[in-house]
C-alpha cells in the first residue's frame, strides 16, 4: 500500500499510542494529538494487565520494558474480609504459555513506556491540542485544530476516551452509562507477602483488592456503591478510602497505613459503553474507550483497547482500499469479542449490587477469560 497515506490519531492513551506505533512501523505518516500538555504521564495509580494485553505489548516491541518494570504472577486469591485466604486459583495465561497470566504495574510507568515508543517511531506529536472542526468527504478528513492550524488526512482514528468528543462530532450518540458502583484506588508500598492479586468480597465494600505493581509497590482498591462526586470533597479522599479499607484484615492494615495523601487517591464511577452497529462514520473510526468500556471487574479495559489498536492496524496495513467494508469488518471482528467481556463485567457487578449470594462469579470469569485465549 502507499506510504503516502496520512493518519491523524486523536488521543494519546493506550489505544492511541499503540495504533500510532503500529502504523508508523508500516511506514504510514501519523500525527498524534493529545489534549493534555503532560500526555497523562503521571496519571493513575496501577494497572492490571492480563495475558491478552501482554500479547499486544509484545507486538508493540515493549514487552521487555514492561516485564522489567512490573510484577508478574499466575494466580489469584479470594479472601474473607478478615484476611483469611479462602481459595487460590491458578490464573489463565490468556496471552500464551510464554507470558505470565498477569502483570501488575504502575500506570504512569506503562504510559511512559508507550510514550517513548511513540517518540521513537517518528510520529509527529502535538500536546495540548484538540480537533475542533472536522469535515470529511469521500477521500479524507479536514481538521481545524485548537491552535488555529489545519490539516488534511486520509483517516482519523478517534482514541479520545470515554467522553470522546469525536464520537459525538461524527453523529454517534452513544454515551457511557453508570453501573451503580464506584472505585477508590491508591498506590502504596508493597507488603512483602503480597505476590498476587487478592480479592475480598463483602465487608463495608463490595470488593477490596490489591495488585503488586513492582518489587516495592502495589495498588489497592475498594469498590462501593457510587455516590454524588460533588458530595465528596477531594481533600477527604484519603479519609474516605481509609475508612472503607480499615475494616479489612490480612495485609490491609499495612496498606491502609499509607493511605494518607488525598491527592494520591483516585475516585471513579464504574461505567458501561458499547457502541452498536459500527464504530466508524466515513473516514473516522473509533478505538478503545471511545467505542466501548466496561467496569474493571475483569481488568480488561486496557486490554480490549490494545486489541482494538492491533486489529485496526493489521486491517489498514493489509489493504489498499480503506472503505466502509474494511471498517465494518473491523467492527464485526471486535464487537464479537468485546460484547461478552462488557456484559460479563457488568453482570459481576450487578450480582454484587443485588446481593446474590449464590452467583457464579468464578464460572463467569473463567468462561470469559477462556475466550480471550484466542487471538483478537
Amino acid at each position: 500500500m502507499s506510504t503516502a497515506r496520512t493518519v491523524l490519531v486523536i488521543g494519546g492513551g493506550a489505544a492511541g499510542n499503540a495504533v500510532t506505533i503500529l502504523l508508523r512501523r508500516a511506514g504510514l505518516a501519523v500525527d498524534l494529538i493529545e489534549a493534555k500538555d503532560d500526555w497523562n504521564a503521571a496519571a493513575g495509580s496501577g494497572i492490571t494487565l492480563q495475558g491478552n494485553a501482554l500479547r499486544v505489548l509484545c507486538e508493540l516491541g515493549v514487552w521487555d520494558q514492561v516485564k522489567a518494570s512490573g510484577f508478574g504472577f499466575d494466580s489469584v486469591g479470594i479472601t474473607a474480609p478478615d484476611g483469611t485466604v479462602l481459595h487460590v486459583a491458578r490464573d489463565l495465561r490468556t496471552g500464551g504459555d510464554d507470558l505470565p497470566a498477569t502483570v501488575g504495574m504502575q500506570r504512569p510507568r506503562l504510559q511512559q513506556i508507550l510514550i517513548d515508543a511513540v517518540r521513537a517511531s517518528g510520529a509527529s506529536v502535538r500536546l495540548g491540542t484538540t480537533a475542533e472542526i472536522l469535515g470529511q468527504d469521500a477521500d479524507g478528513v479536514s481538521i481545524r485544530f485548537s491552535d488555529g492550524s489545519e490539516g488534511r488526512y486520509d483517516l482519523v482514528i478517534a482514541a479520545d476516551g470515554l467522553g470522546s468528543s469525536t464520537r459525538a462530532a461524527i453523529g454517534i450518540g452513544d454515551k457511557p452509562e453508570p453501573t451503580g458502583m464506584a472505585i477508590w484506588r491508591v498506590a502504596a508500598p508493597r507488603p512483602a507477602g503480597v505476590t498476587r492479586t487478592d480479592l475480598a468480597y463483602g465487608g463495608p465494600a463490595y470488593i477490596a483488592g490489591y495488585c503488586p505493581t513492582s518489587d516495592t509497590t502495589l495498588y489497592a482498591y475498594v469498590v462501593e456503591g457510587h455516590r454524588d462526586r460533588a458530595a465528596i470533597p477531594p481533600e477527604t479522599y484519603a479519609d474516605e478510602m481509609r475508612r472503607l479499607a480499615s475494616a479489612y484484615g490480612g495485609h490491609w492494615p499495612e496498606i491502609t497505613a499509607h493511605i494518607t495523601d488525598p491527592a494520591k487517591v483516585n475516585y471513579t464511577w464504574f461505567d458501561r459503553l458499547l457502541v452498536e452497529g459500527s464504530w466508524h462514520r466515513g473516514r473516522v473510526v473509533l478505538v478503545g474507550d471511545a467505542a466501548h468500556c466496561c467496569p474493571p471487574t475483569l481488568a480488561q479495559g486496557a486490554a480490549l483497547s490494545l486489541e482494538d489498536a492491533l486489529v485496526l492496524a493489521q486491517l489498514l496495513t493489509a489493504s489498499d482500499t480503506w472503505d466502509d467494508a474494511l471498517f465494518q469488518a473491523y467492527y464485526e471482528r471486535r464487537v464479537a469479542r468485546v460484547r461478552p467481556v462488557v456484559e460479563a463485567s457488568v453482570q459481576i457487578g450487578q450480582w454484587q449490587l443485588d446481593g446474590v449470594r449464590d452467583a457464579d462469579v468464578p464460572g463467569l470469569m473463567g468462561r470469559t477469560m477462556t475466550m480471550l485465549r484466542e487471538l483478537p
